[in-house]
């Protein structure tokens, strides 16, 4: 099993997290951007660069990921495709995307978007606070937990 983070959009402090989590487990961490991306020096850990462009880095990881491995992500697209493969989603705030609820985010994200191109709404959502950094962590230790228990 693999965890996988849209790199990119990806908060410093959530990667911290991520890095943290991949040295004490063990796991395999893997890093997509269309940028370079700092990773500390690890053999658990990686950055892979993808060529500019829109979705080239969600598409490297839909192509790449398999089931059972987790997407660290804010993409609502991306989590849907990653979901649809097997595989499990995270958003940098603490929200696990399933095949129940992640329908539902898709279509409040499109209608949010409508919204904005008609001048109706503005701006995106509120910075990082410690709250989302607490609530990415226990479902991150939580998707960890249930690895380790599937282990045996």
């Amino acid at each position: 099993m693999t965890i996988w983070v849209d790199a990119d959009a990806c908060p410093n402090v959530i990667k911290e997290i991520l890095f943290r989590a991949a040295e004490r487990v063990r796991l395999p961490l893997v890093l997509v951007a269309n940028q370079f991306v700092r990773t500390p020096p690890s053999r658990y850990i990686r950055a892979i660069q993808v060529a500019s462009g829109f979705d080239v880095a969600d598409t490297h990881i839909v192509e790449q990921v398999q089931a059972g491995d987790l997407v660290v992500t804010a993409d609502i697209p991306l989590a849907a495709a990653v979901i649809d493969r097997g595989a499990l989603a995270l958003n940098p705030r603490g929200r696990l995307y399933t095949e129940d609820n992640v329908r539902q985010s898709l279509d409040m994200r499109n209608m949010m978007e409508e919204l904005r191109s008609a001048g109706l709404a503005s701006g995106g959502p509120p910075a990082l606070n410690q709250a989302d950094r607490k609530a990415f962590a226990a479902e991150l230790d939580r998707y960890l937990h249930r690895r380790r228990q599937a282990r045996g």
